[in-house]
Formats: C-alpha cells, sequence, structure tokens
C-alpha cells in the first residue's frame, strides 16, 4: 500500500533575518565606539564602556571584531563610507569633486561626534606607535592625490588662477578643512565650514556654484 502521507516542507530559517541583527548590531558597536573615541580618544576608550553603551557584554563585542585595532579600522571605514557617496573622486570633472567636499563640509556640520573623532584621532595619529598611524599617512596621500587631480583637470581647461599651481592648491584646500573643524568644534556659531571653504576654493579656480546651493542646503537640513 503506497503511503500517501505528505512530509512537511522544512522550515528554513530566516538566514536574512539574522544577517540583518547581526548587520544592526555592528552598526550600534561603531557608532558607540565612534562616541566613546570622539570623547576620550582612542588610548582611553575601553571595549568594555563601548560593549556597555551597546548593551551587550565585552565578549559580545570581541564577536564582531577580534580586537580594538580592527574596531577602529572599522570605525575609520564607516567614517569614510559617508565621504566616499558624497564626493566624486578619480573624475574628469575637477569641479564636481571640489563641489563634493563642499557637500562633505556641510554634512560634517550635522555630525560633531565624527568630526570630535577625526580631529583627536589625526593628532594622536602623529605618533608613529599608534594604531591609526599608517591610515591617516594613507588618507592624506590618497585624498591630497585626488584633490590635485581635480585641479589639473581645472587647469587644463584654464581656471586654475594664477600663480597656482595643482598641487599647491591640494594642499591648501586640505589644510583649510582640517583647520576649520578645529575652530568649528571650538566654537560652532564661529564658522561657517561649507561656506569659508567654498569661498577659499573660489579663490584658486573659477568654479560655478550654482549647481550646489539647492544640494547644499538638502545636506545642511537632511541628516
Amino acid at each position: 500500500m503506497t503511503n500517501t502521507t505528505k512530509k512537511s516542507p522544512r522550515v528554513v530559517r530566516g538566514a536574512r533575518g539574522e544577517y540583518a541583527k547581526t548587520r544592526e548590531r555592528r552598526k550600534a558597536i561603531l557608532d558607540a565606539a565612534l562616541e566613546v573615541f570622539a570623547e576620550g580618544g582612542y588610548r582611553s576608550g575601553s571595549l568594555r564602556e563601548i560593549a556597555q553603551r551597546v548593551g551587550i557584554s565585552e565578549a559580545g563585542l570581541l564577536h564582531h571584531f577580534s580586537n580594538k585595532v580592527a574596531l577602529l579600522e572599522a570605525v575609520l571605514d564607516h567614517r569614510d563610507d559617508r565621504s566616499r557617496e558624497m564626493v566624486p573622486l578619480g573624475t574628469d570633472d575637477g569641479a564636481a569633486t571640489l563641489r563634493g567636499l563642499v557637500r562633505l563640509a556641510a554634512y560634517n556640520a550635522s555630525v560633531p561626534g565624527v568630526v570630535e573623532l577625526y580631529c583627536t584621532l589625526s593628532a594622536e595619529a602623529t605618533s608613529a606607535d599608534h594604531p591609526a598611524h599608517d591610515y591617516f599617512v594613507r588618507r592624506y596621500a590618497f585624498t591630497r592625490t585626488n584633490v590635485e587631480l581635480a585641479f589639473a583637470n581645472l587647469e587644463a581647461e584654464g581656471r586654475l588662477r594664477p600663480g597656482m599651481t595643482p598641487y599647491r592648491g591640494a594642499v591648501i584646500l586640505i589644510a583649510m578643512m582640517d583647520g576649520l573643524q578645529v575652530q568649528w568644534l571650538l566654537d560652532r556659531s564661529a564658522v561657517d565650514m561649507a561656506e569659508e571653504l567654498r569661498v577659499l576654493i573660489s579663490g584658486i579656480v573659477d568654479i560655478d556654484w550654482d549647481v550646489i546651493d539647492e544640494s547644499l542646503d538638502d545636506e545642511a537640513v537632511g541628516p
């Protein structure tokens, strides 16, 4: 006699749900680490304090990030994700890159914790034995190269101001961005980072800002 009993379909547990939960937990850890490192610096910030802010054990944190250095690297990448979305790099449109930097400066004013972390870590990382030293060396070299490329493209279009070179423009622009962040952190009513950066760039190249005004307003209030 044929057995007509149907087997119950095998229930596949929600792998997507577990993945989403893990991703959310990692993001919560990165956000907490950003706060802790911004408040007291990388060396003073402890994994235990970060774990407590997330509501997990230190062992639970280490399940996601093997050690403090790995967590720091992830936090820095987390910070750079937004930058990469907003600033087009490596293109032939130098003006687009510079507009993106101004857009990024406007956005940074909405995330003071991120700015604090960057300023604190970049100062600490001047020491060669700091875990983030190589990261910042690479980051500055990468940024200088791409900003210099943007100015070089504009120079080829005859839009670079007399007496300026693409490399010099890149060095000045990066120094201006970092300096503005420090001034802004000390007194947020003293400077408008995006506006001052825009004025500086206008003194280096001939650039049309009309296409960025509306997007700047969106970035400033959106986040």
